[in-house]
């Protein structure tokens, strides 16, 4: 019964810095998050403790208030403000802004268990029109978050968006901390590019994957992959399809899911490469009107308005938007007449298919549109 007793925490009520504690305001596996007032200032902020592990090691000390510096000149209007950075006592903390509206997780979960839906798309655009805004800005900063996730989004109370944790993730890929440790991890499985799950490269399109990835998950209410461990879900992200984000709530439009499916690529060159391409396309797709004719082919899960009864004499005059410049072109052309990009070309598997297709013949991904 002993063990069942809740444990005082041990910080509340203790000065870090000029920073009293007040109240726990969340836990995660990385650390905790406090309520917090500066004194000198008077004000309050929020304050994330990091486990005490962490701060034993002198190295990451060191990384971990580099990136805070780096992070801390940071000014936007959709990213958390950073205060401070230190270590206290073996405490490792960093000092923020405090948002008072709960993060993008809870609002997804409250959606979910309470009203049994999704995000609607009308409330979705600004809210990723807001992160894709701050991930263009600090890209442009030469920063990558690498750890894009709703429980990393924050919404005040107004409903503005506010990215956090930049920069944590980056130096806990550093570390040579074990990292099989509980909450030590880096990085979110089902949120981790192909490029960040086999280790390599990362630049500001791994962002914009892991963007498309919560973008599928606030509009379906999941995320393109699942898996009870890493191995699964790096398998996933290296070599599987996502399942159509219609097949699971039809009220998504073709074109958004064309945003969707173009952010996941498994290939960074043939994902946007900008958040604000990205965003620029996501309000397109919301705002366009329907096209007149569609023709989908065979599809495991028709949107609704599908017209799967259109003849081939009907799409004699289609046209279909290069994937890669969008500029319409005939069913008979191979190649784009701007670009002269192929025009049939499958992105996911490379597979080469007549050009009107508009599934591919090899794995069922979503070809050219028609436009007109």
């Amino acid at each position: 019964m002993v063990n069942s007793i809740m444990q005082p925490d041990d910080l509340i009520g203790t000065m870090l810095g000029n920073f009293r504690i007040l109240a726990k305001l969340g836990e995660g596996g990385m650390a905790r998050v406090y309520k917090a007032r500066q004194e000198n200032l008077d004000r309050e902020v929020a304050v994330k403790v990091l486990p005490p592990w962490f701060a034993a090691d002198p190295n990451f000390v060191e990384r971990f208030k580099q990136e805070a510096r780096l992070v801390g000149g940071l000014s936007h209007p959709n990213i958390v403000t950073v205060h401070d950075a230190s270590e206290q006592h073996g405490h490792l903390y960093i000092v923020m802004q405090l948002v008072d509206g709960g993060t993008l997780k809870h609002r997804l979960e409250h959606l979910l268990q309470k009203e049994g839906k999704a995000l609607d798309i009308v409330e979705a655009l600004p809210i990723f029109t807001q992160l894709a805004s701050a991930l263009t800005y600090a890209h442009k900063q030469g920063i990558i978050h690498r750890d894009i996730k709703p429980v990393n989004v924050l919404l005040d109370r107004s409903g503005r968006a506010i990215l956090s944790d930049f920069g944590i993730a980056k130096v806990m890929a550093s570390t040579n901390l074990d990292l099989t440790r509980p909450g030590a991890g880096v990085g979110t499985p089902e949120y981790m590019s192909p490029e960040q799950c086999q280790g390599g490269a990362v630049d500001q399109r791994a962002d914009i994957y892991a963007l498309g990835v919560m973008l599928f998950e606030a509009l379906t209410g999941r995320t393109p992959f699942r898996g009870n461990n890493y191995a699964i879900l790096a398998h996933n992200h290296l070599y599987e399809v996502p399942p159509r984000p219609s097949s699971i709530n039809r009220a998504i439009p073709l074109a958004v899911e064309r945003v969707i499916f173009t952010a996941l690529m498994k290939h960074p060159q043939q994902r946007y490469q900008s958040a604000e391409e990205m965003a620029e396309s996501l309000n397109r797709a919301v705002n366009a009107q329907p096209p007149k004719k569609n023709y989908f082919g065979l599809s495991p899960a028709p949107l609704v308005g599908q017209n799967p009864t259109t003849t081939s004499d009907d799409r004699q005059g289609q046209l279909y938007a290069c994937r890669y410049c969008q500029h319409p072109n005939k069913a008979s052309m191979r190649f784009c007449t701007r670009c002269g990009k192929p025009l049939s070309q499958c992105p996911n598997c490379s597979n080469k298919n007549p050009v009107n297709n508009r599934f591919c013949t090899a794995c069922g991904w979503v070809l050219n549109v028609y436009v007109q």
